[in-house]
Order: structure tokens, then C-alpha cells, then sequence
């Protein structure tokens, strides 16, 4: 394994996490070693973060608590004042946290708001990733101290509350400004508003062995290059225009300007030849803004079909500023009867709200669905969190589909799922997924499959908008591309 691959960039739900740890100790790991690793790396993070300090260690009854007691005695004996509350009797741990606890030699403070008091930083060891019961009683008071009174907190696996599996929270969670977790992340680390709680994040090698990940076989990863540089279409020396892949592009009447952006984002993003099928009332309008795309006149759906006739425009896009309504309808369905790569968005997608099935049903090549959140609720069931939605329509459409926002996540008919977390804020702006729409086709057209096409889309957007930085419009996305692109080929493997 690489520390670059996709292994590497693998997410764990608590339940997989507790497979791993079975399974390191199958492979002569255990869990004492890997609690005393745990407790340690925590330690050794809060005193890298902060300088020394008085710190109050909130543990729970299972081994969330149990990586506090070690995280306490390491930091104990470096000479920071300490002190541990316990949730719950000493008597009622069980395993590696009870034989943590008796490591302990310290005293154990009564488990209330009180003993925040003097506090310069918290390690909340409360509960870890796995808790799927709202936070009540003793607990959710201590949360909400810890909340109110803004001190420094160093969360244990997730902040306490949090579900690491879907990044909810279960009644109350305590903002962290660090957070250690240990061997892969977890979904809930990267989906909102898990992302938002768990401040910095610390993945720390505690000795859990790479391999235990063939047994755990992940279908979750955090979006990457790892995951899909070795499929990127780089140039090649006996490359020409249409071995690069043709996008074909259609335009709409009243809104102009976003198939263009995507007609743009297309050509910096590596596509051969881009065709932009504009309506003829104002096909001058489009064949005045792009100098690298060809502009084809269409009045109706018999010009849209010869322009499909042409074997060569491998990869199709529908939707930006396309309109709602069934010309819209007509043209994705003669686009999804090619079986050639198609890309639906927009307006594409909310021309079918009130029949999606019709949809579903027409998708029976490669096709990629790029919906924002109020799209998506159109199209789809909205029950359950933003993983299991995305994973549940790409199951029912058959299409790949890319749920945007800032957690954006990508998941294929056959379960696999990637998050995205490289976006920043200043993507939030008006034509920005018209871009991405652009990029994802273009990647399509030049052979990427449509699972790695989205992620890889997904993530050259975000590091364009790192790389132009605050004052960005989509307009700029195409123009930085190519300087993410440069950097993306010496990217390590």
C-alpha cells in the first residue's frame, strides 16, 4: 500500500472500524496495545496544539473513555495538570477500558460542569463514533457546559454526539478544535455538520495493520487523486483532436451564458473539439462568446438528432441554462438512447420531476447525474443521511450521481461512494456547477469511466477555486485549470 492510494484514502464506518480492530487482533494486535497507541497519539497531539496547561479529561463507560485514561496518565507524566471525570463507576468498565482505568493512579472527579472549572483545555472522551442514541442526562449536561464556555477541546475519535458514520448529531456535540482519530477517517469526519465539529483532524497510525482492509473491504473514500490519476487522460505524443473525444454541449434560449461557462470548462479540460448546440434565435450569441468551441445552429429536435448522428461527439451535456420543459425532456432522451456518456444537470434533471421514472428508465449507458440539493429533492427519496440518499439514487437510476455541496458526495449503482472535502467557500457562487459540468464531460469524452470522471471533476474544481483564491467567479475556474493540471502531474504515487 502507497500512502497515496486509494487504501490509503479509505473511510470506515464505526461498524467496519470495529471489524478492523477484530481483525487486528486476529492478526496478533491487541486491543490493549492499540487503546495504549490510541491514548498516547492524543496526548502527543494536545501537546503539540497547545503549551502546557490545565486539562480536564471527560471519559465515558466504553473504550472511548478508556483511550482518555491513557491520553491522561501520558499526559500526567509530562507534567501537565490533570485532571480525569469519569461517566459512570470505575467498577462498571469492561475490557481494555477497565484495564486502562487501572493504569490510572490519579483521582477521578465527579462527572459535572463543576470540574471544568480552571480548565485550559478538554479532552472529550465521552463517546466515539459508534453512539446511536441521542446524548441525555449527565452527559448532555457537560456538553452543554463545554459549548458555553468555549474552552479549548481535543475530541477523541469524533466529538462526543457525533455519528461518525453519517456526520449527525445525535441530540448535542461539543464544537472540537482538534479532533484524533485513529488508522482511516470516517464518513462522518467529512459530512455536514460533522465536518464543521471536529475542527483540525488527526489521523494517527496506532499499529492497526494496512491489511486488514482486504477483509473490511471499504466502499467509502475520501476523494483524491489516489483514487483515479492512474485513468487520467494525460496527452500523448501520437494524440490529435479526436482521439481526445468530442463533447457535444446544449445550449438554451433565455439563459446563455451558463452552457457556455460548461463549453469552456470543457475545452481546459482537456477535451479535443467542443460543439455547442445553440438555439437559432440566438445562435450569434454564442458563436460571438466562444472562439474555442464550434457553434451549431438547432431548431428543434430533428437538428439535435444529426448532430447526435455523428458517431465522433462521444460525450454529451444537457442542462445548463437548457430550459425546463419537454423540448428539454426530448432532447436527454434522444441523448441517452446514443448509449454514449452523458452528463445531466439542471434543467435536464428538473425536467423530469414530476416523471423521474422516465429518466431512470432511458439510462442504459454511461451517464453521470450532477444535481444541488433542492434538484436532487425532485428526483429523488430524501429519507436518511447525505451518503445513504446519494448511494440510494444511484441505485435507483442507474447513473452515477454527484450530489454537489460543500460535502459533496459521488456514488455509483454498485454502492461505491467518494466525498469530496477539497472544496472551499468561495465555490458557493453562481455558475460554478456549470463549470463542473464541463470538466466532468470532458474527462468522459476522454475515456475516464463515469465514476472516476465525477470524482476526478469534483476534485480539480475544488483545487482550482484553492488555487485562484478569495474574489473568485466561475469564470475563473477554466482559466486556473490548467495550473492544477501541471501540478496534478507530479503528483505523488
Amino acid at each position: 500500500m502507497t500512502p497515496f492510494g486509494p487504501d490509503a484514502l479509505a473511510l470506515l464506518t464505526p461498524t467496519e472500524m470495529g471489524e478492523a480492530d477484530r481483525a487486528s487482533a486476529a492478526a496478533g494486535v491487541s486491543g490493549t496495545a492499540l487503546m495504549e497507541a490510541a491514548g498516547g497519539a492524543v496526548a502527543v497531539a494536545v501537546g503539540e496544539r497547545w503549551p502546557m496547561r490545565p486539562v480536564v479529561v471527560l471519559c465515558g463507560p466504553g473504550n472511548n473513555g478508556g483511550d482518555g485514561f491513557v491520553a491522561a496518565r501520558h499526559l500526567r507524566a509530562a507534567g501537565w495538570p490533570v485532571t480525569l471525570a469519569l461517566l459512570g463507576a470505575r467498577e462498571a468498565l469492561k475490557g481494555d477500558a477497565a484495564h486502562a482505568a487501572g493504569q490510572w493512579t490519579g483521582a477521578i472527579t465527579p462527572f459535572t460542569p463543576d470540574c471544568l472549572a480552571g480548565a485550559g483545555v478538554v479532552i472529550d472522551a465521552i463517546f466515539g463514533a459508534g453512539l446511536s442514541r441521542p446524548i441525555d442526562g449527565e452527559a448532555l449536561v457537560l456538553i452543554e457546559a463545554m459549548t458555553a464556555r468555549r474552552i479549548p477541546i481535543c475530541a477523541v475519535d469524533t466529538p462526543s454526539g457525533l455519528d461518525g458514520a453519517t456526520g449527525e448529531v445525535r441530540g448535542a456535540a461539543a464544537p472540537a478544535d482538534l479532533t484524533v482519530t485513529f488508522f482511516r477517517k470516517k464518513p462522518g469526519h467529512l459530512l455536514y455538520p460533522g465536518r464543521g465539529l471536529c475542527g483540525d483532524l488527526v489521523v494517527a497510525d496506532i499499529g492497526t495493520p494496512a491489511s486488514v482492509l482486504t477483509g473490511v473491504a471499504p466502499k467509502a473514500w475520501e476523494n483524491g487523486p489516489g483514487l483515479w490519476l492512474d485513468a487520467y487522460p494525460w496527452p500523448r505524443p501520437e494524440s490529435h483532436k479526436y482521439t481526445r473525444g468530442e463533447v457535444l454541449i446544449l445550449g438554451g434560449e433565455a439563459t446563455t451564458g451558463a452552457s457556455r461557462m460548461s463549453a469552456q470548462a470543457a475545452s481546459r479540460a482537456g477535451a479535443g473539439l467542443v460543439t455547442l448546440a445553440a438555439p437559432a434565435a440566438v445562435w450569434s450569441v454564442y458563436a460571438a462568446a466562444l472562439t474555442n468551441a464550434i457553434v451549431r445552429s438547432v431548431h428543434g429536435d430533428g437538428d439535435w438528432l444529426a448532430l447526435l448522428a455523428d458517431p465522433r461527439r462521444n460525450a454529451i451535456a444537457i442542462g445548463p441554462g437548457a430550459g425546463v420543459g419537454a423540448s428539454t425532456r426530448q432532447y436527454v432522451l434522444d441523448a441517452l438512447a446514443t448509449r454514449r456518456a452523458v452528463v445531466l444537470d439542471a434543467d435536464a434533471l428538473t425536467s423530469f420531476a414530476e416523471a423521474p421514472e422516465d429518466l431512470f428508465r432511458a439510462i442504459r449507458g454511461p451517464c453521470v447525474l450532477t444535481p444541488h440539493g433542492g434538484e436532487f429533492m425532485r428526483l429523488f427519496p430524501t429519507a436518511g443521511d447525505k451518503l445513504k440518499r446519494t448511494r440510494e439514487a444511484a441505485r435507483l437510476s442507474g447513473a452515477v450521481v454527484l450530489l454537489k455541496g460543500a460535502d459533496t458526495v459521488i456514488a455509483a449503482p454498485d454502492g461505491r461512494a467518494v466525498i469530496n472535502a477539497n472544496a472551499p467557500p468561495q465555490l458557493a457562487t453562481g455558475g460554478s456547477g456549470d463549470v463542473l459540468t464541463g470538466f466532468v464531460v470532458a474527462l468522459l469524452a476522454q475515456g475516464m469511466a463515469p465514476f472516476q470522471a465525477a470524482a476526478a471533476a469534483v476534485w480539480l474544481h475544488g483545487a482550482a477555486a484553492s488555487e485562484f483564491g478569495l474574489g473568485l467567479v466561475a469564470d475563473d475556474l477554466p482559466q486556473v485549470l490548467p495550473r492544477v493540471i501541471q501540478k496534478l502531474k507530479d503528483w505523488p504515487r
